[in-house]
């Protein structure tokens, strides 16, 4: 192994000028004088960090933290990391620190970020959007057992994410993961974090194309390269030819969504710049055709400009929608193809409508006339005995393969037709829920105040309560309807997409005390138009199940044939939604 080395913390005079000139063929003609601040956007000649998180990754490249975490952090324990490494680089190896326990949501944000450390971290295992074999998941269920204290959450970025992981057991948790082909590299971090992907890629009778293969290019190719390990912010990426839309291309930085073009060739649709948080906006089509093997060009096209135009100046404006609002998808094509690409992309077809449910939940049949099972986990909240449990029922009736879904779900493949009633059953047995209620099936939740150090609520308690609870109240209510709660502000699980979305935030009781509550977000739809809030509209912790029952109680009384929750909300009285 190499020797290791320090943060370099000497000014940097002149080596990332001359990496970026040689990354940049034409940047001598595209710069201009610099405004006094600007918005940092490297290609524009904006070089000094202009604040603290990119003063941190000029300093040093965050992908070097890896070895400082083996060979120095383990053996040496916590209160030896560098505090840039632990709040800043870990995050480029899927490690944030938790939450200590016992802060309340009043103190978030408002006391330093060193006083709500807890000594453990939170890691994120990225998938992919991979099929996992049988070895990857008895692996991800161990380490839960061994160094997780048995936690273990399926996230809407179809990650695994772990709690209580100490830094001394970091690297083995790594050697088991190398062993299987696991990694937790730029699972986090101003990095291209996870990929999206269908999971019954290859084996969906519906779908378009079979996206495995360019998903696995791109990883191999970028994954790990410092030549995209100093982002503006985190960039997400979709890349599928599922039917069902069920990789939400239109709130990614980058989506590939599959098409076929006139002359019968199957591709992808190109769409840049989605994003949700504090300023959700809808990803834009750029209206290209992109065969598969032109794939890997035009994600390290798109990546690329965001890394060189991207806004560096301020946090809260340096993620890739921004410079798309600002620019448009016109401009944005023609910087691609002509800074970056060398080549015009011809024009193509935006993809079909997606089919009425996109959560691959239930028994559906397999190209090769075996069957795939979903199930529902309660708001992606598993543990390592159960994702073991999981693998022996798929070793039991299947080949042994799994796959998470983005809306926190899971998928046993290839199941012969006569095994799925008795996989259905023991599935159901352990509350995993093949066959699951409106309530159940379409629900979501972040981390929450549990372990999230932005958090100022409960959320997964909160949540699979209220759904056992409206199990009770209204057991016959079968109509699509989607839930989704989050702990801050930041929409980690699309509360702005949701029917009924749930944004948690302090309020004040009827008795004037401050406690915790929700922000109700109201009829979100993917793609089309984000929940609406109506003014004043919140609720304490306390009230809340009575007032989702209140509200699902009038959609279900005053809906027309085929109307779905979020056309009601467009059209119902105000008062109705209080």
């Amino acid at each position: 192994m190499l020797s290791v080395e320090p943060p370099n913390t000497e000014p940097d005079t002149g080596s990332c000028h001359a990496a970026l000139r040689k990354l940049h063929p034409l940047e001598r003609t595209r710069a201009v004088p610099p405004r006094k601040r600007g918005e940092g956007q490297w290609a524009l000649g904006y070089r000094e960090p202009l604040n603290k998180n990119e003063e941190t990754k000029k300093n040093d490249d965050p992908l070097n933290v890896g070895r400082r975490i083996v060979e120095i952090y383990s053996r040496t324990g916590f209160d030896s990391i560098d505090p840039a490494d632990l709040r800043g680089r870990f995050r480029w190896y899927g490690l944030y620190t938790q939450r200590k326990p016992g802060i309340d949501g009043g103190k978030t944000g408002s006391i330093p970020e060193e006083e709500l450390d807890d000594r453990y971290f939170m890691m994120r295992v990225r998938i992919d959007g991979r099929q996992l074999s049988l070895a990857q998941l008895r692996t991800l269920a161990d380490v839960s057992v061994k160094y997780a204290r048995n936690t273990a959450d399926i996230t809407d970025r179809q990650n695994i994410q772990y709690h209580w992981i100490a830094i001394e057991d970091v690297p083995a948790i790594w050697d088991a993961f190398e062993k299987v082909g696991l990694t937790t590299m730029e699972a986090c971090g101003d990095s291209p974090r996870a990929f999206l992907g269908c999971p019954v890629a290859g084996i969906d009778e519906d779908e378009v194309i079979d996206a495995r293969p360019v998903t696995e290019d791109i990883r191999e190719r970028y994954i790990g390269s410092k030549e995209f390990s100093n982002l503006p912010r985190k960039f997400k990426t979709a890349i599928s030819g599922c039917a069902s839309h069920c990789t939400v291309h239109e709130i990614n930085d980058i989506s590939f969504v599959g098409v076929v073009n006139e002359d019968g060739v199957a591709g992808y649709d190109l769409f840049v710049g989605g994003g949700l948080s504090t300023n959700p906006m809808y990803a834009e089509r750029i209206g290209v055709f992109v065969r598969p093997e032109q794939a890997h060009e035009v994600w390290k096209g798109v990546i690329s400009v965001f890394r060189d135009y991207g806004y560096r100046r301020l946090r809260n404006r340096a993620r890739l929608k921004f410079l798309m609002k600002d620019w448009g998808p016109a401009k944005f094509r023609e910087v691609l193809q002509n800074e970056y690409l060398g080549y015009e992309l011809p024009d193509g077809p935006p993809p079909a409508a997606p089919k009425p449910s996109r959560d691959h939940v239930g028994v559906h049949r397999q190209k090769d006339g075996n069957y795939y099972v979903g199930f529902a986990p309660q708001v992606g909240r598993v543990n390592g005995e159960k994702l073991n449990l999981i693998a022996d029922l798929a070793e039991k009736y299947g080949s042994g393969r799994t796959a998470l879904t983005a809306d926190q779900k899971m998928i046993i493949l290839d199941v012969p037709e006569a095994a799925t009633e008795a996989l259905v059953a023991e599935l159901e047995q352990h509350d995993l829920q093949v066959n699951p209620s409106s309530f159940r099936r379409q629900s979501m939740a972040c981390t929450g105040i549990e372990y999230c150090k932005l958090a100022i609520v409960e959320t997964k308690q909160r949540t699979m309560d209220l759904v056992d609870e409206l199990e009770k109240r209204l057991p016959t209510f079968d109509r699509p309807i989607t839930i989704n709660m989050n702990g801050c502000p930041n929409s980690c699980a699309r509360v702005q997409t949701a029917d009924i979305g749930l944004k948690g935030q302090l309020v004040v009781d009827e008795d004037g005390n401050q406690v915790e509550g929700y922000q109700i977000h109201l009829g979100g739809q993917l793609g089309q138009a984000f929940g609406k809030k109506v003014r004043g509209l919140k609720t304490t912790s306390a009230n809340l199940t009575d007032y989702v029952e209140r509200i699902v109680r009038r959609y279900d009384e005053q809906h027309s044939e085929g109307e779905t929750f979020a056309q009601w909300v467009g059209r119902a009285d105000e008062s109705d939604l209080q």
